[in-house]
């Protein structure tokens, strides 16, 4: 486990670029874990480029997720449950906006050189190679960054890690 200070501390060593796949089911707390990474890591002064996806939850049920660009903290709707009848995206019970996804993509492929790049989350749409945060990949490959946190969910762990043999696996701590 490595709690986001942690990581935090490996962004500011410098020296080789790390590159982090932040690995854990549903509700284990990794939009929680990028987040705070990234809020300590602006506090400190340091470049943050890339994404983070919060829940958004009505009556205690997650109905929606937004797609925030931790750079300066603009929030657009990226996807809504969907509902009976109507289509979703590759089955995922979910109809993703496409003008989000494209924002998402223009966000991920002007990330210059920083010192934490964050993308929540590369899934079944990214590894597909159908939709979603593609422009990742080429991002991740540039190693424009001194940490890199990509959100992986552990059902494609084995196909991130023939993209990224050299990324170290963690999950999410709730300890800040």
């Amino acid at each position: 486990m490595l709690t986001p200070h942690a990581a935090l501390d490996r962004c500011r060593e410098g020296g080789t670029r790390q590159l982090v796949l932040l690995s854990g089911e549903r509700g284990a707390g990794k939009t929680t874990w990028c987040r705070s990474l990234a809020d300590l890591a602006q506090e400190q002064g340091l470049i943050v480029a890339g994404l983070a996806s919060p829940a958004v939850f009505c009556d205690g049920r997650k109905t929606a997720i937004d797609l925030l660009d931790l750079s300066c903290g603009e929030t657009r709707r990226l996807a809504e449950r969907a509902g009976f009848g109507t289509l979703e995206t590759a089955g995922l019970g979910w109809r993703f906006d496409p003008a989000t996804l494209a924002w998402g993509n223009a966000l991920i492929k002007s990330a210059g050189a920083c010192d934490l790049l964050m993308i929540d989350e590369m899934g079944p749409l990214e590894f597909s190679g159908r939709d979603g945060f593609t422009a990742g990949f080429a991002v991740i490959d540039a190693c424009r960054y001194r940490l890199a946190v990509i959100v992986v969910r552990p059902k494609l762990m084995p196909i991130a890690l023939q993209n990224w043999p050299q990324a170290q696996i963690v999950e999410p701590t709730d300890t800040v």
